[in-house]
Parts: structure tokens; C-alpha cells; sequence
């Protein structure tokens, strides 16, 4: 199936082509960052972890959200997810990908990684971290590969797969819930030190993943013949909106808890991000945008006259999006990080290399998402899935013309 990679439109190469130039530039950054050290970054000795990180953390939440179709389908037998199943999957792959890559642009020296391996340690998380990532890739490109295969294929799937998509979906959960242990962990970060952390994480993963990826397959149905479920559609939202009332709600409770407690670590750093510190105002924009974006979404989600129309919802997500990516992006990174124990504010805001070395990771990422989604709608195409019939609908709407191409 690899070489449907190699056929598609001149706009597919287009895409392909600047995917890779971006990979190029930012490649040359990378290489002055390997010469010159991670000095040409905005992090220093007290905020450790920047931008890079930042991504990281969100990206696992992207990996995770494939499990919002997956647990559907084989849990409870939602055949709207049927041909869903396997993008998700497959964004799952992209997601890790990145995630690794964020981890390798940040650690300085790509050979350290080998120490993890060579010199494992279980009593930190940060190894937990690596087996669960890992493992999770490998998990997905098998689920995915062999799924997809028997069904171009027109085989039933072998007996020995279900088992390996049941600890997927296990494992989905617990590579966000090892990624929030290694903040929730730390002392004297009162912002992570909490015990909600994973289920804040989790919350974040299952409303802003599958916004994710339900845009990315709103793109793929305009450029290919494939289409999703209209039911599949309302269901995938209704998961989102649902995930995105309780990532919110967590949030208050961390705002109730550090003000009606009074206890000065925890309201500090909510302080500094929605109205500085000691004359820094850096983040307040960035937050309050989170906040304000934050409830449009749930308005433009919650009512089903809204959550149902389709040319609207593409808004919705995009928004939802924007507003947990700053919310888990710098917004938690930082908020941790500041004021530090001393009560000093370290400010920090990624340079100019930093970003671009981030646009190479995602560009890469973009580019697997891009050939494994070009496989899959090929292989849907073949099996008269992506294809809309003489009436106009879609073979899973459930209309008579559907059943009866089926039958056919």
C-alpha cells in the first residue's frame, strides 16, 4: 500500500512539496541549535522547560484522542465509527511522531536519549514516559496497518487483533496520565501540584484530539471522495462538547480551590497568568484570550441547533482548539514555572529559532498524517466507501440506495 504515497493531484504534491521545504528550513535552524546549544532558545536556568515542551504536552493529548472513535466501535459496537476508526489511528501515529520529535529538539543532544536505554532507571517517570509513548506507536501502527490491510483486502480481521486494540485503548489513557506525572510530581510547583492534573489533561485530550481530528478529516472530505457519517459527525461533537464542559469545569476547581484556601503557592501563579506579577503582564493577553475563547466554544457547541450545523461547526472546533492549546501550552508550562519558589518571575517567550524548529516538527508530522491518510482514502475509495452514490448520500446514512450498493 506504500506506493499510493507516490500518486495524487498536483495539489497533493504542492502540499507534499511545502511540507518538505518547511522540514528543510527548519532543519537548518535545528543544525545551528546542535552547533550553538539551546541558548538560541527563550529558556534559561529557571524556566527549563519551554515551547518545545509545551507542544509535547499538548501533541500527547492529539495521540490520545484517537480513542474517542476507537472505544466507541469496539466497546459498544457504534457502527458510525466504522471507517472513522482507522484515521484515528493513523492521527494517532502523527501525534506520537511529533510528540518524540519535540522530545528530541529539546533534550539538546539527540544522543542523551540513548542513556534512558542504556541506563534505565524505573523509579522515574520520565522512563515510564518513553516505554508508554513507544509503545503506544507501535500499538497503532499495527492496529492500523493490519486493519487497513484486510480490509483492501476484503478479509475479516485476524482474531489476534481485537486484543492488541483493547490495550490501545488502555494504553491511550495512561500515556496522558504518565505525561501529567511528571509535572504533578514536583515540589514547590504549586501550579502542578495537584492531584486533578491527570484528569485535567485527560479532560483537554478528549474535547481538543478529537476537534483535531475531526477538522483534519473535514479537509480530507473536501480534497478526496471520502465522507464521513453524518451520524458519526453528531456523535464525534456531542464527545467533544461533552469532554470540553468537563476540561473547563476541572479548571474552575482549581481556581475555587487555590482562592477559597487561601494558600499563597496555588493562588500566585493564577494570579501572574490572568493578572501578572511584580510588573510581568506577558501571559494575561494569552489567557484571557483562553478564557473568552473557552466559553464561545462551549455557547457555539452546547446548543444542538448550532452543534448540528455543519458549516458552523468547523468554527466551533477551531476555536475549542485555539483555547486548550494556549490553556496546556504556555499557560500551564509557565504557570508552573512562575513565580518560582523565591517568589522571583523568570519571564520567558520562545525565539524566533525556537519556532521554527517547532514548524519542522509539525511540518513532519503533518507530512506522516498526510501519507497515511492518502493510504487510507485510497483503500476506502476501493472498497466504494468513499464514494458518493447516484442519489447523493453516503453508503453508512442508512438510506435505501445505500443498503442496497452494499448488498451489491
Amino acid at each position: 500500500m506504500l506506493e499510493r504515497v507516490l500518486k495524487g493531484s498536483p495539489k497533493y504534491y504542492g502540499w507534499v512539496a511545502l511540507l518538505l521545504a518547511i522540514i528543510g528550513v527548519g532543519g537548518a535552524v535545528y543544525v545551528m541549535q546542535l552547533m550553538q546549544g539551546l541558548k538560541i532558545t527563550g529558556m534559561s536556568r529557571d524556566v527549563s522547560w519551554g515551547f518545545y515542551i509545551a507542544q509535547f504536552t499538548y501533541l500527547v493529548g492529539l495521540a490520545a484522542s484517537g480513542v474517542m472513535i476507537v472505544l466507541p466501535y469496539y466497546f459498544h459496537h457504534y457502527k458510525k465509527f466504522k471507517h472513522m476508526v482507522i484515521f484515528g489511528e493513523f492521527m494517532a501515529i502523527g501525534a506520537v511522531v511529533m510528540c518524540l520529535g519535540f522530545i528530541v529538539v529539546d533534550i539538546g543532544q539527540p544522543q542523551r536519549m540513548l542513556n534512558v536505554l542504556l541506563h534505565p532507571t524505573p523509579n522515574s517517570i520520565l522512563f515510564w514516559d518513553m516505554v508508554v509513548l513507544n509503545g503506544y506507536l507501535l500499538l497503532n501502527i499495527v492496529a492500523g496497518w493490519v486493519s487497513l490491510e484486510s480490509d483492501r483486502l476484503r478479509l475479516p480481521h485476524p482474531k489476534w487483533l481485537k486484543p492488541v486494540v483493547y490495550v490501545s485503548i488502555i494504553w491511550a489513557f495512561s500515556i496522558h496520565t504518565v505525561t501529567a506525572f511528571l509535572y504533578q510530581g514536583l515540589p514547590g510547583r504549586h501550579y502542578w501540584l495537584t492531584a486533578i492534573l491527570a484528569a485535567r489533561f485527560l479532560a483537554s485530550a478528549f474535547c481538543s484530539g478529537p476537534a483535531i481530528l475531526m477538522l483534519v478529516m473535514l479537509v480530507t472530505e473536501r480534497v478526496t471522495s471520502f465522507k464521513m457519517p453524518k451520524d458519526g459527525i453528531r456523535t464525534l461533537a456531542k464527545i467533544i462538547t461533552y469532554a470540553m464542559c468537563v476540561n473547563v469545569f476541572f479548571f474552575l476547581l482549581e481556581v475555587f480551590t487555590a482562592f477559597y484556601s487561601n494558600i499563597p503557592g496555588h493562588m500566585h501563579s493564577i494570579a501572574y497568568l490572568f493578572v501578572g506579577a511584580h510588573g510581568h503582564t506577558e501571559l494575561v493577553p494569552w489567557m484571557w484570550t483562553f478564557a473568552i475563547l473557552a466559553v464561545t466554544s462551549l455557547a457555539l457547541l452546547i446548543p444542538p441547533q448550532l452543534r448540528d450545523n455543519h458549516k458552523l461547526l468547523p468554527y466551533s472546533l477551531a476555536i475549542l482548539v485555539v483555547a486548550t492549546w494556549i490553556d496546556k501550552g504556555l499557560g500551564l508550562l509557565i504557570g508552573g514555572f512562575n513565580p518560582n519558589p523565591f517568589e522571583q518571575i523568570s519571564p520567558y517567550w520562545p525565539t524566533g529559532p525556537e519556532l521554527m524548529i517547532s514548524l519542522m516538527v509539525y511540518a513532519t508530522g503533518a507530512l506522516v498524517v498526510t501519507f497515511l491518510f492518502k493510504i487510507a482514502t485510497d483503500v476506502k475509495k476501493e472498497l466504494g466507501v468513499a464514494q458518493k452514490l447516484p442519489c447523493g448520500c453516503s453508503s453508512e446514512d442508512g438510506c435505501k440506495c445505500a443498503t442496497e450498493a452494499e448488498a451489491a
